[in-house]
């Protein structure tokens, strides 16, 4: 069951939120969104915007992109960075939009959010027949060293292999699953980084002390880590995994 107070954490951190969270790999928003073009694509759990500013800096598939997000922290960022663009109010399970309205139902880091029977039925009644539903997370490289601590160390639980494997069923209404992986990396100085983990949703539920715990923990890799000592900038690799399915 979806823990409601972390899914609902990030609004007290939107704007620290659009400013890490790494963005989506061009190359892997063409893949999701399956070969259509002037398409009217929703972007589900829209959050600050980051995934609508990609569909909209693609241009020629995207003819309008319709962002529906639950936190009202979160549009209000989303509204300061998109010019022109104002986020719905809604959720995966309630999406504010006529049947068969959609081509594409994206969704940026906020699919394992959801209750996913409800929301695959409102997916399902909003795209028109054919249309495209594609959940997209930017995950990190945990095959590398460093990377691996940090996971352990802010708690951090998603993974490739978690997400291919969980998620590998849409329902009835749409076809098998297909998955698309893309390499994609961020570069951050070391406070850039933590301040990337103060937006997870570990950190902003935890208390005080484990907070702290994680920020001193974060202090000794960066100093003792061979591949970060004397670093003023690291490289934080992803893989972006694209989950895509078409509605019967």
């Amino acid at each position: 069951m979806t823990d409601p107070t972390a899914a609902l954490s990030f609004g007290v951190a939107a704007a620290e939120y659009d400013r890490f969270r790494p963005r989506y790999p061009e190359a892997a928003l063409r893949w999701a969104l399956n070969g259509l073009h002037a398409a009217r694509v929703v972007d589900l759990g829209a959050g600050t915007g980051i995934l609508t500013r990609g569909l909209l800096a693609l241009i020629e598939p995207v003819a309008h992109v319709v962002p529906v997000e639950p936190d009202p922290g979160m549009r209000a960022q989303l509204a300061a960075a998109t010019p022109g663009t104002t986020a719905l109010a809604g959720s995966a399970e309630a999406v504010p939009l006529p049947d068969a309205s959609a081509d594409a139902v994206l969704v940026g880091q906020a699919y394992h959010w959801f209750d996913r029977e409800r929301a695959h039925a409102e997916v399902a009644r909003v795209l028109r027949p054919g249309g495209t539903f594609a959940p997209v997370w930017n995950i990190r490289d945990e095959r590398v060293g460093w990377v691996a601590e940090l996971t352990r160390i802010a708690h951090l639980g998603d993974n490739a292999g978690d997400v291919t494997q969980r998620y590998a069923d849409f329902g009835a209404a749409f076809t098998e699953v297909e998955v698309g992986e893309f390499a994609h990396a961020t570069t951050l100085t070391k406070d850039e980084v933590v301040g990337m983990l103060h937006t997870r949703s570990y950190w902003l539920t935890a208390d005080a002390g484990e907070q702290r715990r994680v920020d001193a923990e974060l202090t000794e890799l960066f100093a003792a880590h061979p591949d970060l000592v004397g670093r003023d900038a690291v490289e934080l690799p992803y893989r972006t995994m694209v989950l895509r399915a078409r509605r019967r």
